[in-house]
Parts: C-alpha cells; sequence; structure tokens
C-alpha cells in the first residue's frame, strides 16, 4: 500500500494552474535520464507509478502524485583522495618537482574525470502530492531541504510557483508543550504516544533531551517543561488511524497506519495493481485533506494573508 513515510507540506494561492494537462506538459519536458559516463548527478522527472504508467503524473480522484528523480555517482572523497596523492607523488617522483595547491586543484578534476565512469550510481526518488482544490502540496521528505529541491524543480518547470510553509496563529512549540502540561488541552483527534524530544529555550547551548517509551504526563518530563524547555518532536496518533512524529516546524515524520486500520485498507484494496494505486493515491489524498485543517485549527487557525 502507498503511504507517505514523512510530509513537509506547503499551501499555495488558489489562483495557482495545477490542471494535469497543465502539470503533464511542463514535467514532461525535463524527463529523468540516467548519468552520463562523466556527470556526478542527473534530476529529472519520471512516472510515480513505478512504471505502471508512462506519465510523469498520475491523477486520482482530483489529487496529483508527481515524483522527482535524483541519481548521483558515489564517488567516495577517500578513493579520490588516494588516486590523487599517487598521482602527485608519481609526478614529483618521474620529474623531481613539488606539486603545488592549483596543479593540485587541477590534478584532482583529471583524477574525478577518470574515476567517475567507475563508480556506482544510486538513485533516490522523491514523491509530492498536490490538490489543486485544498490548495496543498505534500513531499515525502525528512528534510526541508529535500523538499525544497523538488519545488526548485517544479517551479522552473512550470515558470512560476507560489508556495509558502504553513503558518498558524499559535507558537507550536509552546502549543506542543502545554498539551503535556495538560492533557486534556490536546484537540480530540490527537492522542499522545511515548516520545517527544525537549530543547532548552534559555540556555545558550540549547540542550536536548530526547524521551522514548515513556509517560510523557510524568511529573519528570513536566518539569523540564516548567523550566523552560520546549517540546520540538512529539509522537502522536491521530483518529486511531495514523502515527506520526509532529515536529514544532508542523511537518511530520515517520508517518505509518496503525495496524488495524492497514489492515482494514488492504483487505478493501482492488486486485488489479493499477486500480491498487488508483485507491491508495484517493486514500492518501483524503487523508491529507482531513489532516491538515485539523492540524491548523490545532494551533489556532491558519495565519490570514
Amino acid at each position: 500500500m502507498l503511504f507517505f513515510k514523512n510530509a513537509t507540506w506547503y499551501r499555495f494561492t488558489p489562483d495557482t494552474d495545477f490542471s494535469a494537462d497543465k502539470l503533464e506538459q511542463a514535467l514532461s519536458a525535463k524527463p529523468f535520464t540516467p548519468c552520463s559516463r562523466h556527470e556526478q548527478k542527473r534530476t529529472g522527472w519520471t512516472s510515480p507509478t513505478h512504471g505502471l504508467t508512462e506519465s510523469p503524473v498520475f491523477a486520482s480522484t482530483g489529487y496529483l502524485l508527481i515524483c522527482l528523480q535524483v541519481e548521483e555517482r558515489i564517488l567516495p572523497g577517500s578513493v579520490v583522495r588516494d588516486a590523487l596523492n599517487e598521482k602527485v607523488e608519481q609526478i614529483e617522483h618521474d620529474e623531481e618537482r613539488k606539486v603545488f595547491r592549483k596543479e593540485r586543484a587541477q590534478l584532482k578534476e583529471e583524477v574525478t574525470f577518470e574515476l567517475l565512469p567507475r563508480a556506482f550510481t544510486r538513485r533516490k526518488p522523491t514523491w509530492a502530492l498536490i490538490s489543486a482544490e485544498h490548495g496543498f502540496i505534500v513531499v515525502d521528505a525528512n528534510r526541508m531541504a529535500k523538499a525544497e529541491a523538488l519545488l526548485s524543480e517544479l517551479r522552473e518547470a512550470l515558470g512560476s510557483l507560489r508556495v509558502r510553509l504553513p503558518e498558524v496563529q499559535r507558537s507550536p512549540g509552546a502549543t506542543l508543550s502545554s498539551w503535556i502540561i495538560d492533557g486534556s488541552d490536546i484537540p480530540t483527534p490527537f492522542q499522545l504516544e511515548q516520545e517527544c524530544e525537549l530543547h532548552d529555550t534559555l540556555a545558550e547551548d540549547a540542550g536536548v533531551i530526547k524521551v522514548k517509551g515513556q509517560d510523557l504526563t510524568s511529573n519528570e518530563i513536566r518539569a523540564h517543561i516548567e523550566g523552560g524547555m520546549e517540546v520540538t518532536k512529539l509522537a502522536l496518533c491521530w483518529e486511531q488511524q495514523l502515527r506520526f512524529i509532529l515536529k514544532d516546524d508542523l511537518t511530520l515524520a515517520r508517518l505509518k497506519l496503525t495496524d488495524k486500520y492497514r489492515d482494514q485498507q488492504e483487505e478493501q484494496s482492488p486486485e488489479e495493481e493499477l486500480a491498487a494505486l488508483d485507491a491508495d493515491v484517493t486514500q492518501l489524498g483524503l487523508e491529507f485533506t482531513r489532516l491538515i485543517p485539523q492540524l491548523l485549527e490545532a494551533f489556532g487557525g491558519e495565519m490570514e494573508r
């Protein structure tokens, strides 16, 4: 079953044209192709359906699934360094002279060029789900830089792309902390799990405490918060269906369906592969369509622009 492991999500303006046809035309102009022999990195758009379809866009009940593929040649710095040292030593021995910095830098480029064709390649796909109707794009990325890389490529393909990170009325860190201090404060759809991370907001060295497998409402953890620490990551369960780590920038990590809910979804999943994928994408979109407004509401609602 298809489901994102992470969710870095953005809002975009209602006038943004995210029609499937326009998106397909834009992404098809930069399809993914493998690295050439002497190329270190190649980026492009590929089918998000694991080859079941050829289009770079998979549309399902108003939701659009896309996938950015990145291929890199794996050339460890130690390999380049050893080959460079060997070449420098050979020159200094044969020509009885010293190799200085400028020449060494040039030799490093030559060595890298020679080694690249023999280096293994590694491919890393990044998926994103778009809902034009609800004004969000969710990137399956555990780092902001990875999500921004996809948006940058998407912006280049479309010519322009106005998106922004969600902005809420109440401080996420302070709100997450209050949920632990006063368990009754947590909104109904969410339940505390047994994991969190606290950062010291007062100390210059910004101490960190990681808690796992403990009752988060214990006196010990409350004391840390009352002493000036703030929750920056909090494990939650949403509607008995989805577990995740909510961060204070409102991104989600380690998304995982509860066993009971996953079993229910798999029982209802069509046997035909493409039909099953279509059902998965629709379900993924519906989950985010319900979850995102509830997250925003939990922090006092979205800031108006």
